[in-house]
């Protein structure tokens, strides 16, 4: 299964590198985050707390829209191109074409989150932003935030499962990226929403914690580590979703 899903990937990942304009609009929107934060914090009037809740909604969207171009093509285009069928007509488990299509999808969605962390790590010393802990953020990155672009991944790929060409699966998918853009805002205005079990739910947690640290350098071991583990529990459902869905008759025939 293992050998199978990689090869696929491999070859997901090779043909969305050849597009150009598709990885250069992900790297854009990646760099969106820092950008934004970067600029407005050359105005005399920017605010640390301003700055560090910024950051986080784009963190959390950033996630999302690193392998949303390659979600879009690697089963709406494909449907789209009558490519799809061929694939599935091999003697190929239908879950090693989900999961090697998803681990496409997941490696430019992990890249998009990592330029985003890096590029607001410069400008946090730009402008000399002073975050507290920097070890448990990295910590708090890769434990609570890493299996968050799994979840994108695996979400994006279900819906592209439901799409049948590439404009339907991008107006959706495009929709999708207000998810945890409004989650993190929503957030931001009213942090007394949330409350202590919150901090373990997908996305709602993600951004807690990030402005826990962000704000006081505190990290709760036991929680990130829920955390994390919940949300690859349910990357890995949709992804099993996702590979149900392949095997409608709608899919094979492409209709």
């Amino acid at each position: 299964m293992l050998n199978s899903a990689l090869i696929i990937a491999r070859k997901e990942i090779a043909d969305s590198v050849r597009d150009v304009r598709s990885v250069v609009s992900s790297l854009m929107y990646a760099l969106m985050g820092p950008s934004v934060v970067g600029l407005v914090s050359l105005s005399n009037h920017s605010q640390t707390t301003v700055l560090l809740a910024m950051m986080s909604i784009f963190t959390l969207v950033s996630a999302f829209v690193g392998g949303m171009n390659v979600a879009m093509d690697t089963v709406a285009g494909e449907r789209e191109r009558r490519s799809l069928l061929p694939l599935l007509l091999n003697p190929v488990r239908r879950m090693d074409v989900a999961a090697g299509k998803w681990l496409a999808v997941a490696f430019f969605s992990v890249a998009g989150l990592m330029i985003n962390v890096l590029g607001s790590a410069i400008v946090c010393l730009n402008a000399r932003v002073q975050i507290a802990a920097g070890l448990g953020l990295g910590v708090l990155t890769i434990v609570a935030i890493f299996p968050l672009p799994l979840l994108a991944a695996a979400l994006q790929l279900l819906i592209s499962t439901a799409c049948r060409s590439t404009k339907e699966a991008q107006t959706y998918l495009s929709m999708i990226v207000f998810l945890p853009m409004g989650i993190g805002m929503f957030l931001v205005f009213f942090p007394a929403a949330a409350r202590d079990w919150c901090g373990v739910l997908p996305l709602v947690g993600q951004q807690i914690q990030l402005q826990r640290v962000a704000a006081s350098g505190g990290l709760h071991v036991l929680q990130p580590i829920a955390l994390g583990l919940l949300t690859a529990g349910l990357a890995l459902l949709v992804l099993f979703a996702a590979a149900r869905r392949l095997q409608r008759d709608e899919i094979v025939l492409g209709n």
